[in-house]
């Protein structure tokens, strides 16, 4: 039986105690336990006599020097002003750990540069023989992540994490060899999933380009591509269908500006979903008003805009009756020549929001305004009635058989992550040892 699990690099079940730790439970008999602040100390000096470069933790990548930081993430980095005096900016080596602001939600961050991070984080370095890399794993894990969320739940205004909540919690301290082998292994299997997520990921942007030209395609040259096309005279469309009729939006929507329905289902606004209530997903963090009678009041088949991120896709035609943020535009149809659904589409693709994002403006890009006026005076094609439907119909039946490959790659994605996830809580903690 030894040699069996042995050879799977398990180890036997006999060899296991009680850690006498809450979030490791079981380990290998052969295992130590210390507190944080007898394996790490804080660093505390400022500047950097190697070189001032400023760095930022990611959940994702550790961290990083800002001139990465837009590069490598979505998040847009904070700026530091052109006089900023960075020797007084917190110390940081190859080879520390940086506790971020958000260290309940990604864990703590490994540094393989040397720099300076904002004074706003804390910086630690091991005191005594470790492999780094081991405890870069450990800091991921959910079971630790999950212990030092605990220090958190009672702390007031979004507190991070002190180092001496770290300082206090006891961590595994297994032989350095054993640290070694387990972050090898975890190494070469974490980098082929990660391989292979990113292959996965890659599949799905593939899917989602498609289905937006698709999209784009049919709304703006309808489902036969043999027509005769004509010029638009619109510079952002060039031509269209021949017979198809190119109008002002204003012709065919009015402005609505009902309010006093504070008891109506709250809805809100996603570029992936459209209009939905607010309370059908559990990542919609955006706090709803106690006085909601300033809210504006939604029919089903009201075309609703969040004004401030048209130009990402925030726009739809509401399946709901509701109530919607005063930061959003609500338009009632006007006459019956627009079939609602294919002006969905039709608002909610590429050129439009490329045209929204050139007609909005504001101080910074995460405000940016795009004013009634602007909305008003947009050209919309507008298709004879029966093919607007027909245009609709197959879009439906498309966009939804797409979506359905979409939805299982990313329930593999999920697998992958949930199994990542395991098989580092598995060996961290070591219920597993690699042999």
């Amino acid at each position: 039986m030894n040699v069996w699990l042995s050879c799977l690099g398990v180890s036997d079940m006999s060899e296991m105690r009680d850690s006498g730790v809450d979030w490791i439970g079981k380990c290998p008999a052969s295992w130590k336990f210390l507190k944080g602040k007898y394996i790490f100390s804080l660093r505390n000096d400022r500047g950097n006599t190697i070189e001032l470069q400023l760095l930022s933790p990611t959940q994702k990548f550790g961290v990083i020097p800002q001139s990465l930081f837009e590069e490598l993430t979505t998040n847009t980095a904070v700026k530091v002003k052109e006089n900023t005096d960075l020797s007084q900016f917190k110390t940081i080596h190859k080879g520390d750990f940086c506790i971020s602001l958000r260290s309940f939600q990604g864990g703590f961050e490994y540094c393989v540069y040397e720099g300076v991070v904002s004074p706003a984080y804390q910086v630690f370095y091991p005191i005594t023989k470790i492999c780094d890399n081991y405890y870069k794993y450990l800091f991921k894990d959910q079971s630790f992540i999950s212990k030092m969320n605990s220090y958190t739940l009672s702390l007031r205004d979004g507190k991070n994490i002190a180092f001496a909540d770290f300082g206090s919690t006891y961590l595994p301290i297994p032989p350095v060899s054993e640290q070694e082998k387990t972050s090898l292994f975890l190494d070469e299997k974490c980098s082929e999933i990660d391989m292979l997520f990113a292959d996965i990921q890659t599949e799905i942007d593939i899917l989602e380009e498609y289905k937006r030209s698709v999209i784009t395609e049919k709304v703006s040259k309808g489902l036969n591509l043999d027509v005769v096309m004509k010029d638009s005279s619109i510079g952002w469309i060039p031509k269209v269908p021949s017979h198809w009729n190119v109008s002002k939006f204003k012709y065919h929507l009015k402005r609505q500006t009902i309010k006093n329905h504070g008891d109506a289902t709250v809805l809100s606004l996603y570029r992936e979903f459209g209009i939905i209530p607010k309370d059908s997903r559990e990542d919609n963090h955006n706090v709803t008003s106690e006085d909601t009678s300033k809210y504006l009041y939604v029919k089903k088949g009201d075309f609703v805009i969040n004004k401030m991120k048209a130009w990402q896709g925030s726009v739809a035609v509401s399946n709901y009756n509701g109530i919607v943020s005063p930061a959003y535009y609500v338009y009632e149809f006007s006459d019956e020549s627009i079939y609602k659904d294919y002006f969905h589409y039709l608002m909610r693709n590429r050129m439009y929001a490329i045209e929204f994002r050139r007609l909005s403006g504001g101080i910074r890009e995460g405000q940016w305004d795009l004013s009634a006026v602007s909305l008003e005076n947009i050209w919309i094609l507008i298709p004879p009635y029966n093919e607007q439907v027909a245009i609709a119909e197959y879009l439906n039946k498309t966009t939804k058989e797409i979506e359905e490959i979409i939805n299982r790659k990313k329930e593999q994605l999920a697998v992958l992550e949930e199994y990542k996830k395991t098989i580092i809580y598995e060996y961290v903690t070591g219920k597993k040892v690699h042999a």
